[in-house]
C-alpha cells in the first residue's frame, strides 16, 4: 500500500533560530570599510580627479569628520573592487592620509555600473564640457546595449523614449544640448583641450567637429599660423567646405586669417603701453578708472568748444 503521506520539506537551523527581522536585514546592502588599495577606478572614467582647491577642502573635511557618504564599487574579477561613484571620496581620503573608505559592494554589470558612474557626477557644476560629453557618450552607449539585450525586455510603460530622452529625464541637460556635447566626442583631442580652456566656445566647437579627424589636425596648423581661434560663423563655414569636398589648409589659413567683426570692435592696449603714464603702485582697476575719468573730462571739454 502506497503512502499517502506528502513530501515535508524541513526548515534549515538558520531559519528556524533566525527573526524575520534578521531575514529582512540580511538583504540590505552592508556599509563595508575598505583599505583604498583594494579601490581601483572605473574603466575610461570620463572625469578628472584634480588636486585643486575643492580637492584639499574636501580632504580637509574627511580629516575631521571622516567620509560621510559611501561610496559605491563592484568586485573587481581580478581582484579587489572596482569604483562605481566616489573617485573624488576615495583621493581626498588619500590625501587625509585614510587607510580605509566607506562603500557598498554592489554585483553590477558593466551597463548598470556605467549608468551609476555617469549619473553620480553629471549633478556637479564644475564639470568640462570633455567631461560631460564623455559621460553622455558612455550612458548613451550603455542604455543602447541594455535595449538590445533580450534578457531586458519588459512592457512598454508609458510612450517608447529614445536613449537620450532617458539621459535627459535625469540630467541639467537638455535632449538637444545631450547630442550636441555627445557629438563633441569627435574633436581631436587637442581641440577638446581648447574648448575646455575655453579658447574655442561650445557652438563653433559642435561645427568643427564635423570635420575629418585629418582636416581638424590642419585647422591646428592653420590657428597656430594666423594666430586665431574659430567664430561660429567661421566654423559653419569650415564644416559646409568640408562637406562639399573642398577644404584646404590653404582655405582653413584665409578663413582664420579673416578680421572677425569683434576684433575690429576692440581697442586693447598692453600693459607695458599703459605703465609708464602710471605710478607704479597703480593696480590695473585703478588704471582704467583713472582712464575713464580723464575720457570723460575730455569729452565735456570738447562738448564746451563745440558749443561756443
Amino acid at each position: 500500500m502506497k503512502s499517502s503521506a506528502k513530501k515535508i520539506e524541513l526548515a534549515s537551523v538558520d531559519d528556524l533560530f533566525s527573526t524575520e527581522e534578521d531575514r529582512q536585514d540580511a538583504k540590505l546592502e552592508k556599509i563595508q570599510e575598505i583599505p583604498l588599495s583594494e579601490l581601483h577606478p572605473f574603466k575610461n572614467h570620463p572625469f578628472k580627479v584634480k588636486d585643486d582647491e575643492a580637492m584639499m577642502e574636501t580632504a580637509d573635511s574627511i580629516k575631521q569628520y571622516g567620509v560621510l557618504v559611501p561610496a559605491i564599487a563592484r568586485p573587481d574579477p581580478e581582484g579587489g573592487y572596482e569604483l562605481v561613484a566616489g573617485h573624488r571620496r576615495h583621493r581626498a581620503s588619500e590625501l587625509a592620509e585614510k587607510e580605509t573608505m566607506p562603500v557598498i559592494v554592489r554585483d553590477l554589470d558593466d551597463d548598470a555600473a556605467t549608468i551609476i558612474m555617469v549619473d553620480s557626477n553629471l549633478q556637479r557644476e564644475s564639470l568640462l564640457p570633455s567631461e560631460r560629453a564623455f559621460a553622455y557618450k558612455m550612458k548613451l552607449d550603455a542604455i543602447k546595449h541594455q535595449g538590445a539585450r533580450t534578457d531586458l525586455t519588459s512592457a512598454q510603460v508609458g510612450p517608447k523614449l529614445t536613449a537620450a530622452e532617458k539621459i535627459a529625464e535625469n540630467s541639467p541637460d537638455s535632449k538637444s544640448q545631450i547630442k550636441r556635447f555627445i557629438r563633441l566626442t569627435e574633436l581631436i583631442p587637442e581641440l577638446m583641450d581648447m574648448v575646455d580652456e575655453k579658447k574655442i566656445a561650445l557652438n563653433p566647437a559642435y561645427e568643427l567637429s564635423f570635420l575629418k579627424k585629418e582636416e581638424q589636425v590642419d585647422l591646428l596648423d592653420a590657428m597656430d599660423s594666423e594666430q586665431a581661434t574659430p567664430s561660429l560663423s567661421q566654423a559653419q563655414r569650415l564644416k559646409k567646405y568640408s562637406q562639399e569636398g573642398h577644404l584646404t589648409l590653404d582655405m582653413m589659413r584665409v578663413i582664420m586669417g579673416e578680421e572677425k567683426k569683434s576684433d575690429l570692435d576692440r581697442v586693447t592696449f598692453t600693459s607695458d603701453t599703459l605703465r609708464k603714464y602710471f605710478p607704479k603702485s597703480y593696480t590695473p582697476q585703478r588704471m582704467q578708472e583713472t582712464i575713464i575719468k580723464l575720457l570723460e573730462a575730455w569729452q565735456k571739454k570738447r562738448q564746451r568748444d563745440q558749443e561756443r
